[in-house]
């Protein structure tokens, strides 16, 4: 049982070493584009409309919107970004599908560029990662892609409870989703964010969990 979350541990000390240098700079912004779209996907699946969309270099980012269900818009960038972690990382780990996912990932990133995002550095970035997924998913073996993948969704789900607590807890002061959600609905924004906070490690686990748990028996490995 133990053996089967090496690669797992491998995934999370390789992210953690490298996290202070630009290398995985390109990777930080991935995550933010992640939660910025879902603050988007979620506007427009509740009936919302999306003025703009926009990265920064300086990994910050927002979304300007109109209508839609204000709850689950704010509620769907931190939690998003999570998601999309799990379904990357699941699908990598449990599936012969890495070309086909990295291919859909690259398509997404581009159209959601194309639809919501004109600032220029945005704009730049998901053109720019949308074309490198999308070459990977063609030219590149899947045992590449895999790795990729693996990363990305490690990185996506760990982010989200860190950035959670960054904003919503250690850095209460800032006006965070949280801190919107709690003017809005009632309550503080650190009484939100700690919500957020243990439901992201309850998902992780789960993810974890299931995705490592042992086969049966009877199955060949």
């Amino acid at each position: 049982m133990a053996k089967a979350y090496l690669p797992l541990i491998g995934v999370i000390l390789l992210v953690v070493v490298l996290w202070p240098y630009p290398v995985l700079i390109p990777l930080k912004l991935l995550v933010v584009f992640f939660h910025e779209a879902s603050h988007a996907i979620m506007t427009v699946a509740t009936g919302g409309e999306v003025v703009e969309m926009v990265i920064s270099v300086d990994q910050g980012g927002h979304v300007l919107s109109r209508g839609g269900n204000r709850f689950l818009t704010l509620s769907a960038g931190y939690l998003g970004s999570l998601i999309w972690g799990v379904l990357i990382y699941l699908t990598a780990l449990l599936s012969r599908l890495d070309r086909a996912l990295m291919l859909i990932l690259g398509l997404s990133l581009l159209a959601i560029a194309a639809w919501w995002i004109r600032d220029v550095f945005a704009l730049g970035f998901a053109l720019a990662t949308g074309g490198a997924m999308i070459a990977s998913a063609i030219w590149l073996p899947v045992s590449f892609n895999d790795a990729v993948l693996r990363v990305i969704g490690v990185t996506s789900m760990l982010y989200a409870p860190l950035d959670i607590y960054s904003d919503t807890i250690e850095r209460s002061h800032l006006r965070s989703d949280a801190v919107m959600l709690g003017e809005a609905y009632g309550g503080s924004g650190m009484i939100w964010g700690i919500g957020w906070f243990l439901l992201s490690l309850a998902v992780i686990y789960v993810a974890f969990k299931f995705g490592h748990r042992s086969p049966p028996s009877s199955q060949e490995n």
